[in-house]
């Protein structure tokens, strides 16, 4: 019997640098993580490429995917959606590999509300004074805009509560460091092990 893989969530705030951390996650040579690409409506930033870094769907596609009930999640964050397509997450949870999804904290909410098993972390910045900083460096938003994204994080700090832990992104390899370390704490958790080494003593 194949053990069910851990879905892990990544989250937090606009701006706090989960996209960087996942991808610095990623890059280490002896992950063993399958990522989960979401779908959004946004337009691509540079460097990003479809299918890698997201699905980039036409507001109309993605309004079908909804009907459809083809989301595991979605939200609307700053004019534009975001969703995790359910297909691809229960069938690598039924493979027994861990899924890993990096979404906004609306997201996050919903897939608690489905798989309350989840494995949640928040990814928060060291300061709000950063955290605007780390905005404006990107030089893709405007003032308005910056504004806007400082008020939703500030909302969005205060739900901290609904997650299991808490990741300050001072420095990427830090904070990689720190995910690794709750994963396997959490595939050590005597409630997620203990059936198969029942199973074990029973064949005994």
């Amino acid at each position: 019997m194949i053990e069910r893989g851990l879905l892990i969530v990544l989250s937090g705030p606009s701006g706090v640098g989960k996209g960087t951390v996942r991808k610095a996650l990623f890059e280490q040579e002896d992950i063993k993580l399958q990522y989960s690409i979401s779908a959004t409506t946004r337009k691509p930033r540079e460097g990003e490429v479809d299918g890698v870094d997201y699905f980039f769907k036409p507001r109309e596609e993605f309004e079908r995917m909804i009907e459809n009930k083809k989301l595991l999640e979605w939200a609307e964050y700053v004019g534009n959606y975001y969703g995790t397509p359910v297909d691809y997450v229960e069938q690598t949870l039924s493979e027994g590999k861990d899924v890993f999804l990096e979404i906004e904290v609306q997201g996050a909410l919903q897939v608690k509300e489905a798989f309350p098993e989840g494995l949640f972390i928040f990814l928060a910045p060291p300061s709000l004074s950063e955290l605007k900083s780390r905005i404006v460096n990107r030089g893709t938003e405007t003032e308005d805009l910056i504004n806007n994204r400082m008020r939703v994080a500030k909302e969005e700090i205060e739900l901290m509560d609904a997650y299991d832990y808490v990741v300050e992104n001072d420095k990427v390899e830090n904070a990689c460091a720190r995910i690794r370390a709750i994963v396997t704490a959490e595939h050590c958790r005597r409630d997620r092990i203990s059936a198969r080494y029942k199973r074990m003593l029973e064949v005994e």
